[in-house]
C-alpha cells in the first residue's frame, strides 16, 4: 500500500512538472484525478464564506503579524529600518486535496502549513525592501491542474482571483497609503498576479506607484500572455521600474514538455536581461537551504502534518549559472547539492526552487529597483 500511494506521489509531481501548469486528461494524470480529484463539478454553495480582509486571520502576512515571511537568512541583518514600501505576494498552490475545487482556509490543515512554508521560502525573499502584505485566499485545487474539464478550472480560478482582487483592493484602500509596491507571485499565484496586474494595474493612475511585478514560475507566462499588457513591459534592466520578470527554473540538459513554439517570458535572475544569456556562477548571490518541508500528498484528509521550521540557513553563495534559452531558465544540475531534495517530478524540474535558489539575488535586486523607483520620482530611500 505504501509502495502504491509512493507510486501515486511521484506521478502527481511528474504532472505538475509536465509542461508546468496546463490541462492534462490521458494517461496517469486522468486516473490520479479518477481516484482523487473533486467528484462533483464546482458548486458555489460548497464553498466556504469569502475571507474579510479587515480581519488579521485573513492574511497569511502583514507587517503587524508575527508570520514566517519575516525570516531572514543566517548571517544576514536584519533591517531594523521602517521598510519604505510594501510587497502583496500571492502564494502558490497548497491546497492537495480533492475535497472541494477551492480551499475551505482551515487554519488547522496541511494546506495552511504548505501556506506557512510559501512564506518561509519565498515570501521571505522581499523582507528587507518591503512590509509583506499576503491574502490567504480560496486558493483553486492542485486538481484544477491535473484533468479538471475546463468549465471548472475557470470557475475555480475565477473565485480564487475574486478573493485575491478583494485583498488587494483592501489594500490598496486601508494599508497603501500612497507607498510605492511590488506585486510578486508564484504558480498559481502568478496566473492571479498577472490578472490582478491587466485588470487593476494597466493603463491605470495606481500602476505609477508599482516598482516592479516578480511574476515567477508559471508556464502560463509566456511572451504572447505577457504582450497583452499594454503599458507595462517585461523588465529588461536591473533596475528598471515599472515592468514584469518571470522566469522557471531547469536543469541543463532537460527540456520542459509544453508548448515551446510559445516560449515563455524568461528574466535571467543573474543579470536581469529579458532572454539574458549565461552569467557566469561568480555572479550568483545566494541561495537560501528550505525551511520546512511541503507536503504533496494528495489523499487523505487535509489534517495538519506537524510541519517544523527552522531558521532560514546561511546563503550559498556562486552556486550556478544560469542561461534564458527558448524561454527556459536553465541552471546546474542540482541533485547533489542541499537544494536537490525538492526536484519535483523528473529529474531537472526545479520549480519548487525558483524563489528558494535565487532568493539573495532577489533580496538585492528588490532593493536596487526601488532604490531606482524613489530616484525617479525625487523621494528619500534606504
Amino acid at each position: 500500500m505504501k509502495r502504491g500511494f509512493l507510486l501515486l506521489g511521484l506521478l502527481l509531481v511528474a504532472a505538475i512538472s509536465m509542461g508546468g501548469l496546463a490541462y492534462f486528461t490521458i494517461g496517469p494524470v486522468a486516473i490520479i484525478f479518477g481516484l482523487f480529484g473533486p467528484n462533483h463539478n464546482f458548486d458555489p454553495a460548497s464553498n466556504v464564506a469569502a475571507p474579510d480582509y479587515g480581519r488579521m486571520e485573513s492574511w497569511a502576512a502583514r507587517p503587524e503579524k508575527d508570520s514566517f515571511a519575516n525570516y531572514v537568512p543566517k548571517g544576514i541583518a536584519r533591517d531594523a529600518n521602517a521598510k519604505p514600501a510594501d510587497v502583496f505576494f500571492i502564494h502558490p498552490t497548497g491546497f492537495l486535496v480533492g475535497s472541494n475545487w477551492n480551499s475551505p482556509l482551515n487554519p488547522d490543515s496541511r494546506t495552511e502549513e504548505n501556506t506557512k512554508w510559501m512564506m518561509a521560502n519565498q515570501a521571505s525573499s522581499y523582507n528587507s525592501c518591503c512590509d509583506v502584505y499576503a491574502p490567504r485566499y480560496r486558493e483553486a485545487s492542485i486538481f484544477r491542474y491535473l484533468g479538471a474539464s475546463p468549465s471548472n478550472v475557470e470557475k475555480a480560478m475565477d473565485l480564487a482571483y475574486s478573493d485575491v482582487e478583494r485583498a488587494f483592493i483592501y489594500y490598496l484602500e486601508h494599508d497603501n497609503h500612497g507607498r510605492p509596491f511590488i506585486i510578486a507571485s508564484h504558480s498559481q499565484g502568478t496566473e492571479h498576479a498577472f490578472r490582478l496586474i491587466r485588470e487593476q494595474l494597466d493603463g491605470k493612475p495606481i500602476s505609477s506607484q508599482m516598482v516592479a511585478a516578480y511574476l515567477i514560475g508559471n508556464q502560463l507566462m509566456t511572451n504572447l500572455k505577457a504582450a497583452e499588457l499594454k503599458n507595462i513591459p517585461v523588465c529588461d534592466r536591473p533596475e528598471q521600474i515599472g515592468c514584469i520578470i518571470h522566469w522557471a527554473t531547469y536543469a541543463e540538459g532537460v527540456t520542459p514538455n509544453g508548448d515551446l513554439a510559445n516560449p515563455m517570458v524568461c528574466v535571467n535572475p543573474l543579470s536581469w536581461r529579458r532572454d539574458g544569456a549565461r552569467v557566469d556562477a561568480g555572479s550568483h548571490l545566494g541561495g537560501v537551504p528550505i525551511s520546512g518541508k511541503f507536503s504533496i500528498k494528495i489523499w487523505g484528509s487535509d489534517a495538519p502534518q506537524g510541519m517544523m521550521f527552522s531558521a532560514l540557513d546561511a546563503p550559498v553563495s556562486q552556486l550556478t549559472w544560469a542561461e534564458c534559452r527558448n524561454g527556459v531558465l536553465y541552471v546546474i544540475d542540482l541533485r547533489k547539492s542541499v537544494f536537490g531534495v525538492l526536484e519535483l517530478g523528473r529529474a531537472g524540474n526545479y520549480h519548487g526552487l525558483d524563489y528558494p535558489l535565487f532568493h539573495m539575488d532577489i533580496r538585492q535586486n528588490a532593493r536596487a529597483r526601488l532604490a531606482a523607483f524613489a530616484n525617479a520620482i525625487g523621494a528619500p530611500h534606504q
